[in-house]
């Protein structure tokens, strides 16, 4: 790919999220206020969270990869299901994967 189709590519895109972002600010107020408007977005930003949480801890380029991520994701949730302040489930999570890491399941 070209450096100027590679430009091109990015400028197109970054005037397609400015344009989506102001017709966002554009939009009557009471559009958005709307309860299956304000339901659906909730739902849609859970999916795109629990997408990429998913994407993060078990791929690695074109493959699956089971590895030191999926118990600390584990961890993290248990934590999050016990009412864990974020910070410790953070941390929880990260010393579970840096111990297995450790132990050389990596």
């Amino acid at each position: 790919m070209t450096t100027a189709i590679l430009w091109a590519t990015v400028l197109l895109a970054s005037a397609a999220c400015f344009a989506l972002k102001l017709l966002g600010h554009l939009l009557p107020e009471h559009w958005l206020a709307h309860p299956r408007v304000t339901r659906l977005t909730a739902l849609v930003t859970v999916g795109l969270l629990t997408s990429l949480t998913a994407v993060q801890t078990v791929a690695d380029g074109q493959q699956v990869v089971v590895d030191a991520r999926l118990p600390a994701l584990a961890v993290a949730a248990i934590a999050l299901a016990l009412r864990a302040p974020f910070v410790v489930v953070v941390i929880l999570a990260a010393a579970t994967a840096a111990g297995l890491r450790a132990l050389g399941w990596g």
